[in-house]
């Protein structure tokens, strides 16, 4: 199961081979941030596993008002399968050879989509010229700037990572210039709570822990202004020049 994290596509040649080469393993894929974002195989994120899960959170790329989601795939019988399982596990109206669940996409979340979706390029362009400028400013911050590998992202989150035990302190500062930061993501999920019966303890994963410790995500999203761009990494510079 690729997840293609904060709107950067996995790298999906290795993955795919590994499934050809043990043919009882299905690829799926976790799009739910990708929306647009290209493949290294080509096409778009969602389109080389068995299934895709993509997600339409109202903060994400392509956001619905409310809850939505949708699964993509190009099996048939796997599609009549998911239509079954979301709508109570009908074949047809009150006739239920399975248990499923209520999981219907409203008529109301759709219409909303089918809107966006027209906008979807040009606000992946935008968001890529947001992180592009983030790079060029944050450049010698003495913050660690994310790769922009071009086509294969679109900037659902743009995550910068503060060495030296320093996130805290800078989330702190940038809150109090007015500048909204989140933490994607602070608990790793061998430390969740409910990952508790693996036996995993801190220190088992230490590249994982201290890059949970790291990361910051800054304002992200097409209707950012140059100005404000540059006013967030003027902040951030001059936090890390203290």
């Amino acid at each position: 199961m690729p997840v293609h994290l904060y709107g950067r596509t996995a790298d999906m040649k290795p993955i795919l081979a590994l499934a050809r080469d043990h043919q009882q393993i299905a690829v799926v894929e976790d799009a739910c941030q990708s929306h647009g974002a290209t493949l290294d195989t080509g096409g778009r994120a969602g389109t080389a596993g068995k299934v895709s899960a993509f997600s339409f959170y109202c903060s994400k790329n392509l956001g619905a008002y409310g809850e939505a989601g949708s699964i993509v795939t190009d099996d048939d019988g796997l599609a009549q399968e998911l239509r079954q399982l979301r709508e109570h596990g009908q074949v047809t109206r009150y006739f239920h050879p399975v248990i499923g669940y209520n999981a219907r996409l409203d008529e109301i979340q759709a219409a909303v989509l089918r809107i966006k979706l027209r906008r979807l390029e040009g606000w992946n362009a935008r968001r890529r010229a947001v992180a592009k400028r983030y790079n060029e400013l944050l450049r010698d911050s003495g913050v660690i700037t994310p790769h922009d590998p071009g086509e294969r992202h679109v900037w659902h989150i743009y995550a910068i990572r503060v060495p030296g035990g320093k996130r805290d302190a800078l989330k702190d500062f940038l809150a109090e210039r007015g500048v909204g930061t989140g933490i994607h993501y602070p608990v790793p999920v061998h430390l969740q709570e409910a990952a508790q019966f693996l036996g995993y303890r801190q220190g088992d994963l230490p590249v994982t822990e201290r890059l949970a410790g790291e990361v910051l995500s800054l304002p992200m999203y097409p209707e950012l202004t140059d100005d404000q761009v540059a006013y967030v990494a003027e902040q951030v510079t001059a936090f890390m020049r203290k």
